[in-house]
């Protein structure tokens, strides 16, 4: 069957369209864009379904976007996306907002024990029983004009993730739908909350490993690494490679000689930044202790494990009991500071990031299972 797509390419349109999408219950939203040596990925195009047309809108000839982003900030309208993350960055990108409500359908196929993280053609497959075309992933999106099959490839992406909220949505139970976007509330909040460039320095591994001195120079240095690659719009290893960052703040080296023999200090890198690089360093490792970054905790002991074990079970119990993709009932981020709160004698205490229904229906069995 044909798929009846209709461009919008200018500010008048978007905003009519807009208006018309905000009347209905949801709208299927997905992006195509280009990523190759920059911070930022660059829109090419947005793809909207309702399950009757395929919108195509063009980042390349709309300037005005704030219809749509009225548009994703409605509560009214569910947006309907698939395994979105880079999705979110795009339309954040683009337009400054987030779509909430946030329906993703990888995570409600998880919710039906369908799979957990399918692919979207895998699950257009199963649901539809639709094979799609093999991808325009290598496709150049900011070429104009797109050729005939890069056009009708965004177009079906549309028009069947529109068809697939409706199929997985009869599907799930009102509790279940409740679940999913309260899921997908959390994936729009951990990228609103994405990397502020002064606590980055916690995510370096073997970060633990440093006293407060020398973590107050790795702060310094992932913050500014952090605004660079923003700023200049290029990928954070092309500003300062990451395995260059643990033996900055370990060794602090005072001369570019020194910089220069860092485990994998790019030349470039010492040319460009090196006295900014010295400069920060001799700064940070200057400040008064009442300044310094506490110590991170260290990783969990390797005795630790049928610990995290036991935990996973109770996740897995509770997901073959209510027919969930075991790997979505628990993160094993959020079991490991449950550990980590009080191993090895306890007491423990449910973590921040346990919430919502996962708090609910397994806190206390995961309480009771560190207690026996």
């Amino acid at each position: 069957m044909a798929i009846d797509i209709q461009w919008v390419r200018d500010d008048a349109s978007l905003a009519e369209r807009c208006d018309q999408w905000r009347r209905l219950s949801f709208v299927a939203v997905d992006t195509e864009f280009m990523r190759v040596d920059t911070f930022y990925p660059a829109a090419g195009l947005v793809q909207v379904g309702d399950g009757k047309t395929a919108y195509l809108l063009d980042p390349l000839a709309i300037g005005d976007w704030s219809p749509f982003a009225a548009l994703l900030e409605d509560p009214a309208v569910i947006k309907v996306l698939h395994a979105c993350s880079e999705d979110l960055e795009v339309l954040l990108r683009l337009t400054g907002s987030l779509p909430a409500p946030l329906f993703d359908t990888q995570l409600a196929a998880a919710y039906l024990n369908l799979g957990f993280s399918m692919g979207y053609s895998r699950l257009v497959q199963a649901v539809l029983g639709v094979e799609l075309p093999k991808g325009e992933t290598r496709s150049d999106w900011l070429q104009r004009p797109l050729t005939d099959t890069q056009v009708q490839y965004a177009a079906e992406d549309a028009q069947h993730l529109a068809e697939l909220y409706v199929a997985l949505a009869e599907k799930l139970s009102p509790q279940r739908h409740g679940w999913v976007l309260e899921d997908g509330g959390e994936l729009v909040g951990n990228l609103q909350r994405a990397v502020d460039p002064d606590e980055a320095y916690r995510d370096v591994k073997q970060a633990w490993r440093l006293n407060r001195q020398q973590l107050a120079v790795l702060r310094a240095l992932t913050a500014w690494r952090e605004r660079e690659a923003r700023r200049r719009n290029q990928p954070r290893n092309r500003v300062l490679r990451e395995a260059s960052l643990w033996p900055l703040a370990r060794y602090q080296p005072q001369d570019l000689t020194a910089l220069a023999k860092i485990d994998e200090m790019q030349p470039r890198t010492v040319r460009q930044d090196g006295q900014q690089l010295l400069d920060l360093i001799q700064a940070a490792a200057a400040l008064p202790e009442s300044q310094r970054p506490e110590r991170l905790p260290e990783p969990l002991p390797l005795d630790a494990a049928p610990l995290l074990k036991t935990l996973r079970q109770v996740g897995h119990r509770e997901g073959e009991r209510l027919g969930i993709a075991p790997e979505l009932m628990l993160r094993k981020k959020t079991l490991e500071a449950l550990i980590k709160s009080g191993y090895p004698d306890g007491p423990y205490q449910l973590p921040e990031s346990l919430r919502g229904w996962r708090r609910e229906l397994m806190g206390a069995a995961l309480l009771q299972a560190l207690e026996d």
